[in-house]
């Protein structure tokens, strides 16, 4: 199947994925619950990224997820397939699958455990570029991998027609202002993504295309509202909404292992995720139990029915 070349942008979910009891993927559920959050209005989906835990999955598990998604939404929204393996070989090897799946680009983070220099950064993607069959988005993503400064994306972009936008999840309102002046009068079409939830709007205002966040994959009506009525010039309701999607995401995210919370908090809107596969403790299952509750009242903050 060959992948769209239309832009990318608004809304994408970088969704969990659903276990069954013996920890193994839930398939039906995972069909199910991206077929949701298609009608819920998200504009994309993002799998295999950090909060559908990529990193937990083999490689034949990760393309596996990438397939479900591809299939499950038939290609009513753009699919944006992480690909990120351990080395260049790999990661060209996951592309070519994105793109038989049918995904209409991939998302692909900076070398993760070694911490490069932006020159190795830069020479990692232009053997990606080189070699890809299907469009790339670069993850800058500098908490937990080598950070993608703003003259190695100037400099991909200017080079490699393939490496199509970026998605920060820094949440540096600046460095994003810096990424936008540096890239987009050379490349007007690139397209900018903010991973951070808590300034979606700020990003929004500042010129992205949109936010790649985990509140989506709970929230998803409301995070899509905040798009639309930022696009509309409501800036009064989309920042009431983005007041809410902090709050929701303060408690999720704070209160618990990254991105357990979120397990939690897609499970309350009914959705059979399970247990993760990281093992946890018994004192941190009650302490899940109690969060439950704040979760809860935070969705519930959000105007949605669970």
């Amino acid at each position: 199947m060959m992948a769209s070349s239309a832009p990318i942008s608004g809304i994408l979910t970088p969704h969990m994925v659903p276990l069954d009891a013996r920890g193994r993927i839930n398939e039906a559920e995972l069909a199910r619950y991206v077929s949701w959050l298609v009608d819920k209005g998200v504009h994309g989906l993002y799998p295999n990224g950090s909060t559908g835990e990529f990193t937990r999955f083999n490689v034949e598990e990760r393309r596996r997820i990438t397939s479900i998604v591809c299939e499950a939404v038939a290609g009513r929204v753009p699919v944006v397939a992480g690909a990120a393996e351990a080395n260049v070989a790999e990661t060209i090897q996951a592309c070519q699958h994105a793109l038989e799946a049918g995904a209409r680009a991939v998302a692909i983070v900076a070398p993760f455990y070694f911490k490069l220099s932006p020159e190795s950064v830069y020479a990692y993607f232009r053997e990606i570029a080189r070699e890809t069959p299907i469009d790339v988005t670069l993850y800058h993503i500098p908490m937990l991998a080598s950070p993608i400064d703003v003259a190695t994306t100037r400099r991909l972009a200017e080079e490699f027609p393939r490496v199509i936008g970026i998605k920060d999840s820094s949440g540096d309102i600046s460095h994003m202002q810096r990424l936008i002046a540096a890239v987009r009068p050379i490349r007007p079409e690139f397209a900018f993504f903010t991973g951070w939830d808590a300034a979606l709007v700020p990003m929004l205002l500042t010129g992205c295309d949109g936010g790649v966040h985990a509140t989506s994959g709970v929230v998803p009506e409301v995070t899509r509202a905040i798009y639309d009525d930022v696009r509309a010039g409501r800036l009064d309701a989309a920042f009431a909404r983005q007041r809410q999607i902090t709050d929701l995401l303060d408690i999720t995210f704070l209160g618990a292992d990254f991105p357990e919370g979120f397990r939690i908090a897609a499970g309350l809107r009914g959705f059979a995720m399970g247990e993760s596969r990281q093992p946890a403790t018994d004192s941190q299952r009650a302490d899940r139990r109690r969060l439950a509750e704040r979760i809860r009242a935070a969705i519930d903050r959000c105007g949605v029915s669970i």
